[in-house]
């Protein structure tokens, strides 16, 4: 009898060993794919890929990007990043909401290049950071990155490059034209207006190769937490 209890006993223990495994592996998915969500919705998110896309010198010559540098990876100068970022965000919103292509995008921008500095620089001073900014439209290195479910691949595009300090910290991507970046929020950037408007600025195999390797790669990042 002692024995059978004493074998009970060993296979309770044991039972609960792997319950409380099971939840610990479960909670750290469930963190680390909230993070990669957050990360995804606030565009923070970039996949790096060697691989060199044949479309993407047709894919870049049609868009134009947003690109925000922090001073450093500091958390208070990541922080303040973003504020910039919503800040410039309001103001060429309403500015680019009629814009109907890109060379109208393009001379909008270029037109702003000093108010954007401006707005850049007062929301640092704001929040106690006087290492000031700098805004240009440039021809700028971009690693693979994702937009919800479409992903742009690596490679040059033109972008509206604004630099905080020294522009040392982790960047901010989205894409300004077409407009995939204020539908509503400054992060978003897979609503049904955006899948249109690139769809119309886009051919066909230009699209959907954008949205194959975009829907790739939130596969392939969901799935390697379960490797």
């Amino acid at each position: 009898m002692m024995c059978r209890n004493q074998s009970g006993k060993k296979k309770k223990f044991a039972v609960g060993i792997i319950f409380t495994m099971m939840v610990f592996l479960f909670s750290f998915v469930q963190i680390n794919i909230s993070q990669q969500c957050k990360q995804f919705r606030s565009g923070d998110l970039y996949i790096k890929n060697d691989t060199t896309d044949p479309l993407q010198p047709e894919i870049a010559g049609k868009i134009l990007r947003f690109h925000v540098l922090a001073n450093s990876d500091s958390e208070a100068d990541q922080n303040v990043k973003k504020q910039v970022r919503d800040a410039v965000g309001q103001l060429m919103e309403p500015k680019l909401a009629e814009s109907t292509d890109l060379a109208e995008t393009e001379m909008i921008v270029q037109q702003s290049l000093d108010e954007i500095t401006e707005v850049a620089e007062r929301t640092l001073e704001e929040n106690g950071y006087h290492y000031g900014a700098s805004a240009r439209i440039a021809q700028v290195e971009f690693p693979v990155k994702s937009y919800g479910e479409y992903t742009f691949p690596a490679g040059e595009y033109e972008a509206l490059q604004v630099t905080l300090g020294e522009g040392r910290g982790h960047n901010w991507w989205c894409v300004l034209y077409p407009n995939m970046c204020f539908r509503g929020s400054v992060y978003e950037v897979t609503t049904d207006d955006a899948r249109k408007a690139l769809r119309e600025v886009l051919t066909p195999e230009e699209y959907a190769d954008v949205f194959r390797h975009g829907k790739f790669q939130i596969r392939f990042k969901f799935l390697e937490y379960f490797r």
